[in-house]
């Protein structure tokens, strides 16, 4: 089951959408790689069955109503998304509790 979730989201500073979506997207290919996901692409629900990661931001989906409010949005699978964390919280305890390699 996929579903979406949309963030209504007050800034501290000004700020545009096409900046937010370049620090997103740059996150999603950094340190945050494998659990947010970015697309810009027009996409439905059902295109996200099946994705692992926790999160994956539809950049053409949100909208800026002035330049400190923000309403982003997300998309995620409710099974894979949480078997996939399921699974690396396994390896991690795994690795630091009983010190073996997952």
């Amino acid at each position: 089951d996929v579903s979406v979730l949309g963030l209504p989201s007050i800034l501290h500073e000004e700020n545009s959408i096409r900046d937010i979506c370049a620090h997103i997207k740059k996150k999603s290919e950094g340190d945050m790689k494998g659990f947010l996901g970015y697309s810009d692409e027009p996409l439905v629900s059902t295109d996200f069955e099946g994705d692992l990661r926790s999160s994956i931001f539809d950049a053409d989906a949100g909208i800026m109503l002035n330049p400190q409010f923000v309403k982003l949005v997300a998309w995620y699978d409710n099974e894979y998304g949480y078997s996939g964390r399921v699974v690396d919280l396994m390896k991690h305890v795994a690795t630091t509790d009983a010190k073996v390699s997952a």
